[in-house]
């Protein structure tokens, strides 16, 4: 980008989009990190509040600083074609994804949720095949599968019992929430910068969210300190932090190659389960964590 184009505060085109370099690296591992410790914070939180009331939470604190932000930097309004692709973003990406998600995670364990929540990256492959005309070959699809029999490996190597009930629908919901927002508002990188399409997407959840926070006053005085604090983390840094950094990737690498990397969120878990709370992971899950990352090395490293 030149020095002009930065002066003038006009984001990249779509069609600039430059990979992986050492600033998209730095926001993905943000990303993953963040996310990664989302699924224990979730199940914390949930000790003390509803599924619901939990949610609204978690975006009522991330959506006051992001409302700071859009006032302070004033950017571009949504013009009258793109409303509906910033409002798909806080119905979707925060108020349908994070109710399914926390009703779903009430009856499944960690292993099989993320096993589930992982068919994302595939259904967005599909879609911006089909939507964005992106270009996913054999072994990019190789190394999705890889990865995603990692996940299977991981899940299984928790010993939890892999079943079919409402909760695992729900979280095959939430997934498909996320490709759909992630394929709706990648044109929107075109036009408006990564950070203010992240604050967008939490200020439109949060009011939505909203009617459930009288819930959350009542139910916080019997609350643990650790849901109370849960709460607070999923706010700032699985929301606030990596809403956005995620918002930076897709304006800078195809949606596709960009949902490919989620697939490194379950080792890291994996990874800080252990490092954490001393949770020693299985054979399987490790082999299931190689395989899951050297197939996020092969979609991105073999063209």
């Amino acid at each position: 980008m030149t020095n002009t184009a930065i002066s003038a505060g006009k984001p990249p085109a779509l069609g600039a989009e430059t990979g992986l370099s050492r600033g998209t690296f730095g926001a993905l591992f943000v990303t993953i990190l963040a996310w990664a410790s989302a699924f224990p914070a979730i199940r914390a939180g949930l000790t003390g509040f509803g599924p619901v009331e939990l949610g609204a939470a978690r975006f009522a604190i991330a959506a006051l600083p992001a409302a700071l932000f859009l006032i302070a930097t004033r950017p571009a309004l949504p013009k009258l074609g793109e409303i509906w692709r910033f409002a798909t973003g806080g119905l979707f990406f925060v108020f349908l994804y994070t109710i399914l998600l926390n009703i779903g995670e009430q009856t499944v364990s960690a292993g099989p949720a993320s096993f589930i929540i992982n068919v994302n990256p595939i259904i967005t492959a599909l879609f911006a095949i089909v939507f964005l005309s992106e270009r996913f070959g054999k072994w990019a699809w190789a190394g999705t599968f890889l990865s995603f029999a990692g996940i299977g490996l991981i899940a299984l190597g928790e010993g939890s019992e892999m079943k079919i009930d409402l909760g695992a629908l729900l979280i095959l919901g939430s997934a498909f929430c996320n490709s759909i927002s992630t394929i709706v508002q990648k044109p929107l990188f075109q036009r408006h910068r990564p950070l203010t399409v992240s604050a967008w997407n939490m200020i439109i959840g949060a009011v939505l969210l909203a009617p459930a926070l009288p819930g959350v006053l009542e139910q916080a005085p019997l609350a643990t300190n650790e849901a109370i604090w849960s709460a607070v983390y999923l706010g700032i840094v699985p929301s606030l932090v990596a809403y956005g950094t995620w918002a930076i990737v897709l304006s800078k690498m195809p949606a596709s190659r960009a949902s490919n990397f989620m697939y490194c969120v379950p080792p890291v878990a994996t990874l800080i389960g252990f490092l954490w709370l001393g949770e020693t992971p299985s054979l399987l899950g490790i082999v299931g964590g190689v395989l899951a990352l050297g197939g996020v090395a092969l979609v991105n490293l073999k063209k």
